[in-house]
């Protein structure tokens, strides 16, 4: 493969070839801010599939399709974000689907039947899917490749923050309250933002000329179709297998809180995992990070396929956390540098290959998961952690060999 298209790793350069400036602590607030807020709208549902469903009268592989269809909506919607965003700018974006995503977010609250619930749930998908993708454009825009990953895994704390805050406060407000609440919360949060963003300055971009000039940049590079196949097989190993931590505990009899709070520990060892990526960002290998991420999952998904017990699935979601925060915030950071004229554009066909692999691996898992056979599907995820940790570690090896 070649490398021709892309930046030296220790280039600190802005699109326009300026030296970067350093990031204003308040500036990383509001992306983190941003990031958090789409992570909990998007892993808020996933312990309250069983509540949702009894109350709406729908069995879970309908409840599902809320999820599935908001992982493959916020997919799909990468590559339009990530146009509109090299095009309109970074913080437009990002204001504009914010405010969409806190509509979609008060139809979530007030769906009175699964058909609306899902239709809701697939639109707040579409429009949270800006958020996290331009706040990783953002960074790559304005901080020096060298250390990139150093608040990149910021952002990924951010984002385990909202996947931890948003199992925990999930579960506990659908068993004591009502999950319409829980789907409230980030619809407050993004309206919010929508005006705070206001203060955020809009990093210089180059003009990106005809309308799909961005994709046929991003489209040219074998590395990023490389890229994209270790982000499609990661999504579907990782985000789409960890939808189901929760209810195999449900079906078990566990409650909503006590699975939800076991669902938050992925979040919890992320957040921990992401300060010792920090640490080790420039010690270690880009190739040693990823391939301590893939043993984490693969013991994590190892416990979960021997027993689906409390104690099990707590060390399996501590784990995927870790691995994570590992893995992918090295192919995360990895993605920024292939097509630096076409940033957005290639971080958010990155996207699309994850949320896609994640929709497609939730979606098959939910027959599976209707017949409780829950610990041959985490064995299939652990079978699928080794192509996966190969792929993505020997294609960095060779990246600028």
């Amino acid at each position: 493969m070649d490398t021709t298209d892309s930046p030296p790793a220790t280039a600190a350069t802005t699109p326009l070839g300026a030296t970067a400036p350093p990031m204003p602590a308040a500036v990383l607030r509001l992306l983190r801010t941003a990031g958090f807020v789409s992570n909990f709208d998007r892993f808020c549902i996933t312990p309250m599939v069983m509540l949702i469903g009894a109350q709406l009268g729908a069995p879970l592989p309908t409840v599902m399709l809320a999820a599935s269809g908001y992982f493959l909506a916020y997919g799909l919607m990468q590559p339009v974000w990530g146009l509109a965003s090299d095009r309109l700018g970074r913080v437009r974006v990002m204001r504009l689907s914010l405010a969409g995503a806190a509509v979609a977010a008060l139809a979530s609250v007030l769906a009175p039947d699964p058909a609306v619930l899902i239709v809701a749930r697939v639109a707040a998908g579409a429009f949270f899917a800006a958020s996290i993708a331009a706040s990783i454009t953002y960074v790559g825009d304005t901080v020096p490749a060298a250390v990139r990953q150093r608040p990149l895994s910021e952002l990924m704390t951010a984002f385990a923050l909202g996947t931890a805050v948003a199992t925990v406060i999930a579960g506990a407000l659908a068993h004591y309250v009502s999950w319409r609440l829980v789907f409230a919360l980030p619809g407050l949060i993004a309206a919010y933002l929508t005006v705070a963003l206001r203060r955020l300055p809009e990093p210089p971009r180059e003009a990106s000329g005809a309308l799909l000039a961005p994709f046929r940049v991003v489209l040219r590079s074998r590395w990023q179709w490389y890229v994209m196949a270790v982000a499609m097989l990661e999504g579907a190993v990782l985000l789409g297998f960890l939808t189901y931590v929760a209810p195999a505990l449900e079906a078990q009899g566990a409650s909503a809180t006590l699975a939800g709070a076991v669902s938050a520990l992925y979040g919890v060892g992320s957040m921990a995992a992401a300060q010792i990526v920090k640490r080790l960002v420039g010690r270690w290998t880009p190739v040693w990070l990823i391939v301590a991420g893939g043993a984490q999952m693969l013991v994590a998904f190892g416990l979960a396929a021997a027993s689906t017990s409390v104690p099990a699935l707590v060390g399996c979601a501590l784990l995927l956390g870790g691995g994570w925060s590992f893995m992918h915030s090295t192919i995360q950071s990895w993605a920024t540098l292939l097509s630096p004229t076409a940033r957005a554009t290639g971080v958010a066909m990155f996207g699309l290959a994850l949320y896609v692999g994640s929709a497609l691996a939730s979606a098959l898992a939910a027959q599976p998961a209707e017949h409780h056979a829950y610990r041959a599907m985490f064995l299939t995820a652990a079978l699928l952690t080794l192509p996966l940790t190969v792929a993505a570690a020997v294609g960095r090896a060779r990246y600028r060999s």
